[in-house]
């Protein structure tokens, strides 16, 4: 199974316009399928560097203008995949955007701290960044079809949308718990330079439990055993890794509003499940407004990341409880959306938000999600 990716053409026209073109994503998204089949669609000689090879990062750490001169030869692209295994990638970087301006450069990578941090001075406005997610689920429709799609919902609200999960039906949460085990808890701690792997997976836990309420490090760090502040320090690490996300609350006009509140999802129900081990099926679960609510925000961050969106987002609740489960602004509109799994359920949006901030209110349920997950429909 092949899914067509929605920044495909974007990165294609990028592609020669004198700078770096950068890929940013979790592990096994398909970020080194996506940049092949773009290569392997062109005309252009290329050259595909490894950054997990030893003997690469070795040349590479080493390497003055001549010697680049050499490795690059005759190819006019130059691809460097896991390029934050690369100390001085961001030189070398430079050094090739600046000095061979006939070449393209793509570098690709799955842990934004590490590879930002080194190329985010050196390619200071010569660089164009991308994000490749899990498939979305409109990639996801477009290849099986939207009967298949549709009769598959439950499942991929389980097992989420990477790749190897996707295309493996039958080995699905082994893949996710492999998953987990070599990329949430190994590459985060190396990533992060983290000392306790037991934090990690509580810290993990605790979160998955909390999909769509209100987090709280100080009662977080109760529940894990650690200090408010290495609470905090280690979500920031998960989020630069790819795993979690933040969604903050919205306050401007009113004084009952929360401030400075915040919730956490993960870019994917699959890992998220396969944290806490329960891959029981939609009917059976307690927690099935939560992944409904995990499934819709992520796949609305995915279209907006993927569509460049300008718009912010947040969530809203006042002292007295009042809340909407997700609130979009852009250039000063107001978009409000609460997320019922069941298509029979009622909403009332409190009058205190909408009359506020003038909001257009949407309830988003299990007939009409695919609108959500198009930027542009609602």
């Amino acid at each position: 199974m092949k899914f067509e990716r929605s920044i495909q053409e974007s990165i294609q026209q990028k592609f020669f316009s004198g700078k770096a073109i950068v890929l940013l994503g979790p592990r096994q998204v398909g970020k080194t399928t996506l940049i092949e089949t773009i290569l392997r669609g062109r005309e252009e000689k290329f050259l595909y560097l490894d950054g997990d090879d030893s003997t690469v990062r070795e040349i590479l750490e080493q390497a003055n203008t001549e010697t680049l001169r050499a490795i690059i030869a005759d190819n006019k692209i130059v691809y460097i995949d896991e390029a934050q295994r690369i100390s001085a990638i961001g030189l070398q970087s430079k050094i090739i955007v600046d000095q061979f301006k006939h070449i393209q450069l793509v570098l690709s990578g799955s842990s934004a701290f590490e590879l930002n941090d080194k190329i985010q001075e050196p390619l200071t406005g010569g660089k164009w960044t991308f994000h490749l997610w899990p498939i979305a689920w409109q990639e996801y429709e477009k290849e099986v079809g939207y009967l298949k799609a549709e009769q598959s919902l439950e499942n991929r609200l389980v097992y989420g949308f990477y790749p190897d999960v996707i295309t493996d039906a039958t080995h699905e949460e082994e893949v996710l718990l492999e998953l987990t085990e070599s990329y949430l808890y190994k590459d985060v701690l190396i990533y992060g330079n983290l000392k306790k792997p037991k934090l990690i997976r509580n810290i993990l836990e605790a979160l998955a439990y909390q999909v769509g309420n209100e987090i709280k490090y100080k009662e977080l760090g109760e529940t894990v055993g650690a200090d408010p502040k290495t609470v905090a320090s280690y979500i920031d690490v998960l989020e630069k890794a790819f795993v979690v996300f933040s969604l903050s609350s919205y306050s401007n006009n009113l004084r009952t509003e929360i401030k400075t509140a915040k919730k956490i999802y993960f870019y994917d129900n699959g890992v998220r499940n396969a944290v806490i081990r329960d891959f029981t099926p939609m009917a059976a679960r307690q927690d099935a407004g939560a992944l409904w609510e995990n499934f819709l925000i992520s796949e609305r961050l995915k279209a907006n990341s993927y569509t460049r969106s300008l718009a912010r987002t947040y969530f809203w609740r006042t002292k007295q409880r009042q809340e909407i489960d997700y609130v979009e602004e852009l250039t000063g509109k107001f978009h409000a959306y609460e997320f019922k799994w069941n298509p029979k359920r009622k909403v009332n949006f409190p009058k205190t938000f909408t009359e506020a901030y003038k909001s257009q209110n949407t309830l988003v349920n299990r007939g009409n999600f695919r609108g959500f997950i198009k930027v542009g429909v609602f």
